[in-house]
């Protein structure tokens, strides 16, 4: 966990808020798995049913795009490292334990009551709506982004279908599921 970062230092707010057991990763060097570096995990986190997830968190601004032209769009896009990292994490710990990627999304204050989509949260003055895609799924709808940077993410549509708040997957908090 960067403790520089408000979208991680959130997530682990609302975690012990909400009593998720969880355990934040230090990510100061990478990691290796069989010889072979790895991103490091930002999370371990229990879900419903004993279910382990590993997570990064992708934090993103709601609305996106420059001051002076808001674009209300769900910005999704990772690293192709980040989706290969947790898939091998989640290989490694076996036992049905999944990839997650976690999009904490910084709201507007202006517009937090209106976002009617994620589980609200709200730390250190911020408005956030958290979201949760399994890294699997992600995977199988990814489009590359950017060639140049590894980027990759995934279509509107893909994403509205595939994408839960984290609520779903941990069973704690209350749902808002993103409108059609």
């Amino acid at each position: 966990m960067l403790v520089h970062n408000h979208y991680e230092r959130s997530f682990a707010a609302m975690l012990r808020h909400r009593g998720i057991t969880h355990v934040p990763v230090e990510e100061k060097r990478r990691s290796v798995i069989d010889g072979t570096p790895v991103k490091s995990l930002d999370f371990l986190v229990l879900g419903e049913g004993g279910r382990w997830f590993v997570t990064d968190v992708k934090g993103r601004r709601f609305p996106g795009g420059p001051p002076g032209k808001p674009r209300r769009v769900l910005e999704c896009w990772s690293t192709l490292d980040d989706v290969d990292g947790l898939e091998r994490w989640a290989n490694r710990f076996g036992g049905g334990c999944e990839g997650l990627l976690v999009f904490p999304y910084l709201v507007d204050p202006q517009l937090a009551e209106e976002c009617g989509w994620g589980d609200a949260w709200e730390h250190e003055g911020r408005h956030y709506r958290v979201l949760a895609v399994r890294v699997a799924e992600y995977r199988q709808h990814m489009r590359v982004r950017s060639p140049r940077w590894g980027t990759v993410d995934l279509p509107a549509a893909a994403y509205r279908s595939l994408v839960r708040p984290l609520s779903y997957f941990t069973g704690a908090g209350e749902p808002w599921l993103l409108p059609a």
